[in-house]
């Protein structure tokens, strides 16, 4: 009852004027770069991040977190209608999405992609009200050695998981570590890797590598490669915008399944929705498999409802996590702690306490944005499908001044312009050799935390650093990330088996038609 009167005083806050109007806004334009192309809410969470400084907390994380969520709703309507999803996290949604596209029914796969979407976050939200609280005060036993157990836990698993080669994704971390720990010593007060200049002496702030990383990086990698960036014909929805009883008696268990796969992704650091899209998709694949009339390849309705639940079911529990825990699980939520960090909060038991008003109607306003994305996407889907009109020149230059702009605001400094355009390319050179982002952003969030924890955990164990695996906090996160990391090894050893047996038949089937071509 306690939860739930809090929850009813952050539903008096939400819906103030203002904040809904800032819901709106999120909403508004977390679905605009989840249908351009390239975009994301990550990007827009990072160029958003220099400008809402001003605002008060609360209004600014309300319209983050419509971001984070319009991003997933839009990602799918670009699948369906091109083929071309947006993000990583709409691949899956694409493949049956797009076949009931094809089979003219467009209006009703973004249908069932925007009621999945709703029904995964919903869902979620209301998960993340009751266990948020519980996990933040199960946090208040984290001590220096649960934490960085914590931290290595999102490193290693963020970098091993979300890239096909676990080098890349090493190696990003490792370039966002590096970069976290430039600057004066905290404990010490010994300039470290500043190369003796006075504009390196605090460090490099969070948000020049944000933006330049997943904002100017991405616009120099398609103004270079954009002969590479190929699209499809959209598909012009026809017919009714809704669906018939038979279509939501079939889509029901999956979206219900996919929620459930998707939730307890949310709490852990693999890289954000990607996984658990393609898990449930893989799932209803199997199930179908066994009908007597499979339906999958030919637009099968459940395998664009399960991807759409589970995707947006993670990203609400990811927000829970974020709170509760301080534990980012993907680059958009790494940017949303940098952005409570910006206004002095630390997520965790301590901001359940010390800003209960701002964390209740944050909470408050997921349900809203639910509910307004729902509103936005389910008839107007193909207005928001008429922005891929806009000339690629002109979106990626305005683009490009306002990251300038919002780097030079925040700052002041011709220098910082500087560092973004260095950054930028660094940015556009991973991209261009498929190094993943999240493991930089969460490396440079986290760093710093590591290796407070770190310090210390030793120091008040007297250097002995065996206090870093006692506890069963901490036994229980390693064992977790052995467990996620022999996953993740399992799949990718069934994948190449897989892919070299398709290659070893396809030879085979190469060779017996040249032995026919020649008989």
């Amino acid at each position: 009852m306690e939860t739930l009167q809090l929850l009813l005083d952050g539903f008096a806050g939400a819906l103030s004027w203002q904040n809904l109007l800032w819901v709106l806004i999120g909403c508004l334009l977390g679905t605009a770069v989840g249908v351009l192309p390239g975009l994301g809410s990550s990007m827009a969470v990072a160029l958003l991040l220099p400008v809402t400084f001003s605002l008060e907390p609360t209004a600014a994380f309300i319209m983050f977190a419509g971001v984070y969520f319009g991003g997933l709703f839009g990602d799918s309507t670009m699948g369906i209608l091109m083929n071309t999803p947006g993000q990583a996290s709409a691949i899956a949604s694409t493949f049956e999405g797009h076949k009931m596209a094809l089979n003219g029914r467009a209006a009703q796969a973004l249908a069932t992609a925007a009621i999945g979407a709703f029904i995964g976050g919903f869902v979620a939200s209301i998960v993340v009200v009751f266990l948020a609280p519980v996990l933040a005060d199960f946090s208040t036993r984290f001590g220096p050695a649960e934490f960085f157990a914590l931290a290595v836990f999102a490193f290693a698993a963020t970098s091993s998981v979300v890239t096909d080669s676990a080098v890349r994704g090493l190696a990003a971390l490792f370039i966002g570590l590096g970069i976290a720990v430039i600057g004066i010593d905290g404990v010490s007060g010994a300039p470290r890797f500043t190369m003796d200049s006075p504009n390196l002496f605090d460090g490099i702030s969070l948000v020049t590598v944000t933006v330049a990383v997943l904002a100017l990086g991405e616009v120099i990698y398609v103004a270079c490669l954009e002969r590479h960036v190929t699209g499809g014909k959209i598909i012009r929805p026809k017919g009714r915008p809704w669906l018939s009883r038979a279509e939501m008696r079939e889509a029901a268990p999956a979206w219900a399944r996919g929620t459930a796969i998707g939730l307890p992704f949310g709490i852990i650091p693999a890289g954000g929705s990607e996984i658990p899209t393609f898990l449930a998709y893989g799932v209803e694949k199997r199930l179908d498999a066994r009908r007597s009339r499979p339906k999958f390849g030919t637009g099968a309705i459940r395998g664009l409802a399960a991807p759409e639940a589970a995707g947006n079911s993670t990203t609400g529990m990811a927000m829970g996590a974020l709170l509760a825990l301080g534990l980012p699980i993907s680059a958009t939520a790494a940017i949303m702690l940098a952005a409570f960090r910006q206004y002095g909060l630390q997520p965790g038991p301590l901001l359940f306490e010390r800003a209960p008003e701002l964390v209740w109607a944050l909470l408050a306003s997921f349900f809203i944005a639910m509910i307004m994305l729902l509103i936005l996407n389910l008839p107007f889907a193909m207005l928001w499908a008429k922005l891929l009109l806009i000339p690629r020149p002109y979106l990626y230059a305005g683009i490009t001044v306002f990251c300038a702009f919002g780097i030079y605001a925040t700052s002041g400094s011709v220098f910082d312009l500087l560092m973004l355009l260095g950054i930028g390319i660094v940015g556009f050179l991973m991209r261009a050799l498929d190094f993943p982002i999240a493991p930089l952003i969460i490396g440079m969030v986290l760093g710093p935390l590591a290796e407070t924890s770190l310090r210390d955990a030793t120091m008040s164990a007297g250097g002995d650093f065996s206090v870093l695996v006692q506890g069963p906090i901490v036994l229980t996160l390693y064992a977790l990330l052995v467990l996620v990391l022999g996953f993740a090894i399992r799949g990718r050893v069934r994948a190449r088996r897989e892919a070299r047996l398709a290659a070893g038949l396809a030879a085979g089937a190469s060779v017996r038609a040249e032995a026919r071509s020649e008989v």
